[in-house]
């Protein structure tokens, strides 16, 4: 997995990497610099003139070691110092001097020629202390950067693009679109999420010498990108000599009259990631037709009528005798008891247990139910469900996503699955795990039921928590960005992701 570090944790790492391996802040400059020129090389075209856009800080300190870097190297370079020249860093008026003995003096933006094909803008105006949205010269230069690239030239960001809130992902405005962000060291929040990250374009990570010792002990959040290798490794190689009781029973409670797919769904999904069975627990006329959808599902019918309430509780804990994981909200009936019976159950079970749908809706305005839970807990909101939740707005959880879903997890002692583009996974230590697959073809009734299921089916084949979740996460994606590349993303349903991707990952993974 690669680490994410905030600004914060950043300004932890340089001085723990000049402390323990001596590497001075005006070295990593040096290494920056370079890694930065490397990769404007690497986009500019062959009659390709640079132009380096510097601030007066440390990020435009790396800027002025690029622009000598690609002076040096034969590259026509021109840069722009912007902002007030008396109040560069010591680091970056020692970087400024050195240039100046290459031959390169800085020009007012203005007097800078126009850019287009094959030509590079280095944006070194803002690192990852920006705090309010630039101005004046500032905002004046952005634009200028923007016009260029509309012209054709790419945009190639020291770090973040400037204008972007490093530790969140949102842009103030104006802010930059970069073609290429070159992350020194490690990643960055807003580089690995929305908006950020399309503001961003690809991310290249260059090693400036801080060496992963000096990201260890770091105070915050742990923030972690999950990685193809990561996941395929969690999942275990199955050996001859098994059997389907080896592999874990799932039980899933839910489906209801004209919801019976989302039942279907889970189960499925549950079958295809490897459990070795599954049963569906619904009202009587229910079952037959969630059943119908595959032979391989068994059922329990939960013989009273109407809403899931407490009179049910007998049956459940009955149905879950000898079962490895529960699965429970997908199309259920909800009403006024349903949040206090989920609670009730979870509360005599010991198997993990995945909540989702209206298992989450029943439980929002009560989330003390789930802290007297024996088993682990797992909660897999979208956006509108974690705004329930949480008592946010859903344009304040789409804004904080980072923020809120650490909090929801450890303030109530659950992992929770915040979905949507980049899907976090939050654990109660305080890890949370950032997920990179998936595409917008996704966006269909039922992605989410198949992901309940994926996730089921690895908790009863005894992965562990948070381990079996991350790895359902990024094999749920994967599937999608299967399917999407064979098929387009416009018409995916959320079957294809059972039937077809979840298949391709694990013959891709070798499982």
């Amino acid at each position: 997995m690669q680490r994410v570090l905030t600004a914060a944790q950043m300004r932890q790492a340089e001085q723990a990497a000049e402390e323990r391996h001596g590497m001075p802040s005006a070295l990593l400059m040096e290494n920056a610099g370079r890694g930065l020129a490397e990769v404007a090389r690497s986009v500019a075209g062959p009659e390709g003139r640079f132009t380096v856009v510097c601030g007066p800080g440390n990020n435009g300190g790396d800027g002025l070691v690029a622009a000598r870097f690609l002076q040096e190297g034969g590259a026509r370079v021109r840069v722009a110092l912007v902002g007030d020249a008396a109040k560069l860093t010591a680091e970056s008026r020692r970087n400024l001097e050195a240039l100046k003995g290459f031959g390169v003096v800085p020009h007012a933006l203005a007097a800078l020629p126009e850019l287009g094909h094959g030509d590079v803008v280095v944006d070194a105006l803002f690192g990852t202390g920006l705090s309010r949205a630039p101005a004046g010269d500032f905002a004046e230069a952005i634009g200028v950067i923007a016009r260029w690239r509309r012209a054709g030239a790419k945009v190639v960001a020291a770090d973040v693009p400037s204008g972007l809130q490093s530790d969140t992902g949102e842009p103030f405005a104006p802010c930059v679109e970069a073609d290429v962000t070159v992350a020194f060291g490690f990643l960055k929040p807003a580089q690995v999420l929305e908006p950020g990250a399309s503001l961003c374009g690809r991310v290249r990570r260059v090693d400036i010498g801080m060496g992963g010792e000096s990201a260890k002990d770091l105070a915050g959040p742990r923030l972690l990108v999950v990685e193809e290798a990561d996941a395929r490794d969690t999942l275990p190689v199955r050996k001859a000599d098994t059997h389907k009781g080896t592999y874990g029973h799932v039980l899933v409670v839910a489906g209801s009259r004209g919801k019976t797919g989302a039942a279907a769904l889970v189960a499925k999904a549950a079958l295809r990631s490897g459990a070795g069975l599954v049963t569906v627990a619904s009202r009587g006329e229910a079952l037959d037709s969630i059943q119908a959808h595959s032979a391989e599902i068994m059922g329990v019918p939960l013989e009273a009528s109407g809403p899931l309430a407490m009179g049910d509780l007998d049956a459940l804990l009955a149905a879950a005798e000898g079962k490895d994981s529960l699965v429970i909200g997908p199309g259920i009936p909800r009403g006024p008891e349903t949040g206090a019976l989920i609670g009730e159950l979870l509360s005599r079970l010991e198997l993990p247990a995945v909540l989702d749908a209206d298992a989450l809706n029943a439980v929002a305005s009560d989330l003390s139910v789930l802290r007297r839970a024996k088993g682990p807990v797992v909660l897999t909101p979208h956006p509108g469900e974690m705004s329930r939740l949480t008592g946010r707005s859903t344009k304040e959880v789409q804004t904080r996503r980072l923020e809120l879903v650490k909090q929801l997890a450890a303030g109530v002692g659950v992992t929770v699955v915040l979905k949507g583009d980049r899907t976090l996974t939050a654990h109660p230590d305080g890890r949370v795990f950032i997920n990179t697959t998936g595409n917008p073809g996704m966006a269909t009734g039922g992605s989410g039921d198949v992901l309940g299921g994926v996730c089921g089916a690895f908790l009863a084949q005894g992965i562990p928590v948070p381990e079996a979740i991350w790895t359902a996460v990024y094999a749920h994606g994967l599937a999608g960005d299967l399917v999407a590349a064979r098929r387009g993303q416009l018409g995916l349903v959320a079957g294809d992701l059972i039937e077809q991707g979840l298949c391709e990952v694990w013959v891709r993974w070798g499982r």
